[in-house]
């Protein structure tokens, strides 16, 4: 089975850049998402996507091409009417999820294969809304995509081996490097190792122990990152991190409770939500960590 059809659930950050990647190299890519205000803001980042597909890949045209390529639709029947595949990365939200996963059983072809790029959550949690839990399983993406070209492929205990043998070869076509993962783990490897790392990093803040600058350049000259937890919050987006913390929070974690309430009033409130909005722990496109002398 040649997948020829996409469709990407969720234009944020990450769809879109899923959604932009797999029609730069050569599929037929329909993003959906739940209406048309959605959309449009989904074709404010396909554009700012084009510019750096382009001079990345050094090949203008052909990222004009994939720009153009795109189709949109806020009708999820209409969708994933063709679909082969389906990437789901709708928000952090079980509720969400689930409901998501409801409506898709009921519309989509029994061809299509479903598949998940949840950064937190397992396949299991979802599998018995999706109407076919043997097609279903995780397939994870880091953020800036075209360059991070990861692809984590994460199947549940029902998932059939096939299925995510044709999801890890689509994978592949579409430039990532893939890992599969024996067994489901929350957070795959990448958020296994990054998300507790980006906690410690915000309670330091939160807890009022150093500012985010402070934070970052003592881990970039300690280590030689290239970038410290705070300029990946920037590059992720405070929402996901904020849901997740929330989440944490309403279980009854006062830490993450601390976070999420300084991640509201002092960023997302403000609309600062990081790259993608010019301003979050730093301001952008020439933010302090680049600038020669921040390791000073």
């Amino acid at each position: 089975m040649a997948f020829k059809h996409i469709t990407i659930a969720g234009s944020g950050v990450l769809g879109s850049q899923i959604a932009f990647q797999t029609a730069f190299f050569g599929y037929n890519v329909t993003v959906y998402d739940i209406n048309d205000e959605a959309l449009a803001a989904a074709k404010e980042r396909f554009s700012k996507l084009k510019t750096v597909y382009g001079e990345f890949f050094d090949d203008v045209a052909r990222a004009e091409k994939a720009f153009a390529s795109l189709s949109y639709s806020a009708d999820l029947a209409e969708a994933v009417k063709e679909a082969d595949l389906i990437i789901e990365a709708v928000p952090e939200v079980v509720e969400i999820k689930t409901n998501f996963y409801t409506q898709l059983a009921e519309v989509a072809p029994g061809k299509t294969i479903f598949a998940s790029n949840s950064s937190t959550m397992l396949p299991s949690q979802f599998a018995e809304y999706t109407g076919r839990p043997e097609k279903f399983l995780a397939l994870h993406f880091a953020n800036e995509i075209w360059k991070n070209n990861i692809a984590e492929v994460m199947g549940h205990a029902g998932t059939d081996t096939k299925y995510a043998d044709l999801v890890e070869e689509f994978a592949k076509t579409i430039d990532m490097v893939t890992f599969r993962l024996h067994k489901e783990q929350p957070g795959y490897m990448l958020n296994t190792l990054l998300v507790p790392f980006l906690n410690a990093a915000q309670y330091l803040w939160a807890n009022e122990v150093a500012d985010p600058h402070a934070i970052d350049k003592n881990w970039m000259i300690s280590t030689g990152a290239p970038v410290g937890p705070f300029a990946f919050l920037d590059i992720i987006g405070m929402t996901t991190p904020y849901n997740l913390t929330k989440a944490k929070a309403e279980q009854g974690d006062q830490v993450s409770q601390l976070i999420a309430d300084k991640l509201k009033s002092e960023l997302i409130d403000q609309g600062k939500l990081g790259v993608a909005t010019g301003e979050g722990f730093y301001k952008y496109p020439n933010p302090a960590y680049q600038q020669p002398d921040f390791l000073k």
